[in-house]
């Protein structure tokens, strides 16, 4: 189910936005949008996942029960990882 999010752009990026739609591979701006948004999302996870695979590597992180019933691992994750480099 789609839904609608309007955005404001500076004029420059706009009309970046509409060339890409005009001379490059989107229909539309929302295609263009949604492509970029899905890259940054897929970027970010394999981020992650390096991150993941490189801490595996070193010295295992302990979490308590507290932590855990925090939530928010990505940060909490992050956080013992730079404090035990």
């Amino acid at each position: 189910m789609a839904t609608t999010l309007n955005i404001s752009l500076p004029e420059p990026l706009k009309t970046y936005v509409e060339a890409q739609t005009e001379f490059g591979d989107y229909g539309t701006p929302t295609q263009f949008i949604r492509e970029l948004i899905l890259n940054d999302r897929d970027r970010r996870l394999s981020h992650l996942e390096d991150e993941l695979r490189a801490a595996l590597k070193e010295e295992p992180v302990q979490i308590t029960q507290e932590e855990i019933q925090k939530g928010n691992f990505v940060s909490l994750f992050r956080e013992k990882l730079n404090a035990s480099r």
